[in-house]
């Protein structure tokens, strides 16, 4: 079980606590995050993309010329794919994007980014991370006594207003909750900041 430091928002180590080797200490696998990241781009899609067939695009109802006797390729319509101005030939139409995993590969894959995150020494776990008043310079002095590198996350056990307004306005800083954690936010920052509280509900739910 591996263990790690707590420290306070003023990067005072307070105690240490004991994570969850189901979560925390998982082998990684590249496979199942390659999964998890893809189907998460997948689903950020809106697929309202959208072109005009031949029979869409607004004109060519006349034959640009006879059939026969002028010389030129027989030609039914101004609006057929080969012309300018015509119609696109199989060309994108709405869709949806979606891509689903099922319960095993959503766990794996938190579990395998939680995991690369406590074996690269990316993780930090806060004691509480509190606010009573909108003020940036406390989240940003909370950042540097962290030692927090440029993207980081902050994963919080409930909705803080004043902690979320507070890191709005930080480049490359996120906040969002235990519960609606997502593996391609734990992947894509370089340090994760996860308060205590928050730690004890993940392993609550997933470490049973």
């Amino acid at each position: 079980m591996p263990n790690m430091k707590v420290v306070d928002m003023a990067g005072k180590e307070v105690g240490e606590i004991a994570l969850s080797e189901k979560v925390f200490a998982r082998e990684v696998n590249e496979a199942v995050l390659h999964t998890a990241v893809r189907a998460y781009l997948m689903n950020q899609r809106q697929g309202t993309q959208s072109t005009l067939t031949r029979s869409e695009v607004s004109g060519g109802g006349k034959k640009p010329w006879k059939q026969k006797g002028t010389g030129h390729a027989r030609q039914g319509s101004t609006r057929s794919p080969q012309w300018t101005h015509g119609g696109i030939a199989l060309g994108p139409k709405p869709r949806s994007y979606r891509v689903s995993l099922t319960k095993g590969q959503k766990r794996a894959a938190l579990f395998s980014a939680l995991s690369s995150k406590v074996a690269g020494n990316e993780m930090v776990v806060i004691d509480a991370i509190t606010a009573t008043e909108y003020k940036t310079k406390a989240m940003v002095d909370m950042l540097g006594a962290v030692g927090a590198a440029k993207k980081a996350l902050i994963v919080l056990p409930e909705v803080n207003e004043y902690v979320i307004k507070s890191c709005a306005n930080i480049e490359g800083v996120k906040t969002t909750q235990w519960n609606t954690i997502n593996v391609y936010d734990i992947l894509n920052c370089d340090t994760l900041i996860v308060a205590k509280d928050a730690v004890a509900k993940i392993e609550e739910v997933y470490a049973r």
